[in-house]
Parts: structure tokens; sequence; C-alpha cells
């Protein structure tokens, strides 16, 4: 049983543990499943989203206060904090690229509204949406490399209970973060290398292929391709262009972005909150 595995990490916490114990067990088990597995970004984010709230409810409990404060010593204070800070980057960069992501697509689509048969100012902005887009993802691409990069070896496995519980949230989290910045970019997830440990021995499961990304829905890549489409008519001067399909897939694009901002912004605030009370804690 997978809460009965939680638990016998450690005798830290009480014998009978709190029932949201083997709650967050079952939400950290299906979180690694849906990691190698084709399911949406969204169910993604609401799964770890639902993830953190346990969390943040297991941190209010005394018992769990006193567990974490008296079993960790300096190194794992400074991992908890360190790792917790990581994750609050990482959330950064996902919100903005949604909001950059968000303003070239309004922009794309007032200029679709406006435009009265004016093919050469359409061609400008979607080549100017296509440029922000190729920078975006040398962005992404960068965040994702100093992410990896700061992944530490993975803690040993007689740590304190609640410790090695919030390390392998955050092991959880990164795998996560790293689908939702490569959904954004349109690129596919890199295989494992040697500074991924923390993450590849945290998550126990196989990791995404390129075949089961490729399974959903990308709409950052339909657009992109439209796009280039239509710029490539332009370029060897074909009849009008028809902008019905670039509309509707920029439609679908802005509700997804939307979708993923509101989610991402409520991800980072229980990532604040959860930091703040691992803080509070540890200070006392």
């Amino acid at each position: 049983m997978a809460s009965s595995a939680f638990h016998a990490r450690s005798n830290s916490l009480p014998s009978r543990p709190h029932p949201l114990i083997p709650q967050i067990d079952e939400h950290l088990c299906r979180l690694k499943s849906n990691a190698a597995a084709p399911s949406s970004i969204r169910e993604k984010l609401n799964g770890l989203r639902d993830l953190f709230e346990l969390v943040d409810g297991l941190l209010e409990l005394p018992l769990t206060q006193q567990s974490l404060a008296q079993q960790c010593n300096d190194k794992q204070v400074n991992e908890l904090l360190n790792g917790s800070l990581r994750l609050l980057d990482v959330c950064s960069v996902a919100k903005d690229a949604f909001l950059q992501a968000k303003e070239d697509t309004q922009q794309l689509q007032s200029i679709l509204r406006r435009r009265r048969g004016d093919d050469a100012e359409f061609t400008h902005e979607a080549k100017a949406y296509l440029a922000s887009r190729k920078k975006a993802k040398k962005l992404i691409n960068k965040s994702l490399r100093d992410l990896k990069s700061k992944c530490g070896s993975a803690h040993p496995a007689n740590d304190a209970d609640t410790f090695s519980m919030l390390r392998e949230v955050e092991g959880v989290t990164f795998v996560l973060f790293e689908s939702l910045l490569s959904y954004i970019s349109g690129t596919k997830m890199q295989p494992k290398s040697s500074n991924w440990s923390l993450v590849s021995k945290l998550m126990h499961s196989k990791r995404v292929t390129c075949e089961e990304e490729a399974s959903e829905t990308n709409e950052f890549e339909k657009v992109d391709a439209v796009l280039c489409s239509l710029i490539d008519q332009k370029s060897k001067k074909s009849k009008k262009m028809s902008t019905d399909n670039v509309q509707i897939e920029l439609q679908k694009l802005e509700s997804s972005i939307q979708d993923l901002e509101d989610g991402a912004e409520c991800l980072l605030r229980l990532l604040i909150k959860t930091r703040v009370s691992i803080l509070n804690i540890l200070s006392h």
C-alpha cells in the first residue's frame, strides 16, 4: 500500500499517520504516473495544485512542524530552501512566457480583425510573432538547462520523513514544470542527463517519450505551423491568403494560454505559501 510505504521511510511521524499523509502519497503516485503518460498539461497543473494544497495543510500541523524542525540539519534546511526558491524561479519563467505569448497572440488577432485585404501588413505581423516565439524558445531552453544543472543528487533514504516528502514533492514539481516549459516552447523533453539524478531518483518512473508528448494537441505548435504556411504562400505570390484557419487557431491558443496562466498563477501562490511555512517552521 502506497501510504504504508510512505510511512515506513521513518518513524519521525506518529505511529498512526495523519490522514493527509496517505493523501499526499496518493497524489505523488498519480503525478508520477501522469508524467509518464499522455495526460494534458492542464491535468498535470491541476494535480500539482491539489498536491500543494495538501502539503500546506500538513505543514500547518504542530506534529509536522515539530518533526521538521527537530530532524533537519543545516544541510537539509539549505536544500529545502534552495529547492523552494528554484521552484518559484521556474514558475515565474512560465508565467512570463504565458504573458508574452498572450500579448503576441492578441496583437495578431487585432491585426486580423482590422485587416482589409492588406496581406502585407498581416505577413509582417506574422513574421514578428514568429520572431517573438523564437526568442521565447531560446529563453525557455536556457531556463530548462539551468533547471537541470541546479538539481543536485538525491537525498539519503534514511532522511526524516517530512523532509523526504518535501524533497519528493520538489522533484515531481520540477519534472512537471519541465513538461510545461517544453509545451510552451513546442519542443520535446530532452533525455535524462547525469545532472538530472535528483528528479530521476525521486520520480521512480519512466520519462515521457516523444511519442507520448506528441499525443497531446499543442496549440502553440499549430499556430506556428499555420503562420509559416501562410507566409510561404505569400512569398510564392499565391492567391489571396485565407486567414480563417489562423483566426480559429489563435482563438484556441488564447483560450489555452489563459487556462494555463491561471493555473500557473494559482500554483505560484501555493509555492510562496509553502516556502513561507517552511521558513517559519525552521526559524523557530
